[in-house]
């Protein structure tokens, strides 16, 4: 089975899809990815604040029916409130003290470009 995906650099052609490859955590892809493991977290969470990824430390893609991204993120709370439905984008983060709070996250999130769809079976913040 050979997937082509745009946007990730081929791995070394020694290979073969299946094993997870250390991949650079300025990559579109990888951004993508930790964008939606944030979402998942802001979902699941009961913080009165959206949460925002501030770095992605380390990140891993398999090509396994699709691309799966196990990713090590930093994510901080934004000012923005949940029940303002504000884009990501435009939230920035707490600077008030005792409001800042910083969490450790890892997502795995599985993309199968071809169907547009989003998986996202591990989402563990601390």
């Amino acid at each position: 089975c050979v997937v082509s995906v745009t946007n990730v650099p081929p791995p070394h052609s020694t290979i073969r899809p299946g094993s997870p490859v250390p991949v650079n955590t300025n990559n579109p892809g990888v951004r993508k990815a930790a964008r939606f493991g944030v979402y998942r977290y802001n979902n699941s969470s009961n913080d009165l604040f959206l949460f925002k990824e501030s770095q992605i430390k380390k990140a891993m893609v398999q090509i396994v029916r699709g691309l799966k991204y196990m990713l090590h993120v930093e994510i901080k709370r934004t000012v923005c409130e949940k029940k303002d439905h504000s884009s990501l984008d435009s939230c920035h983060f707490q600077r008030k003290k005792n409001l800042q709070r910083m969490l450790r996250c890892y997502f795995e999130v599985w993309i199968t470009p071809w169907t547009h769809k989003v998986h996202i079976p591990v989402a563990h913040c601390h």
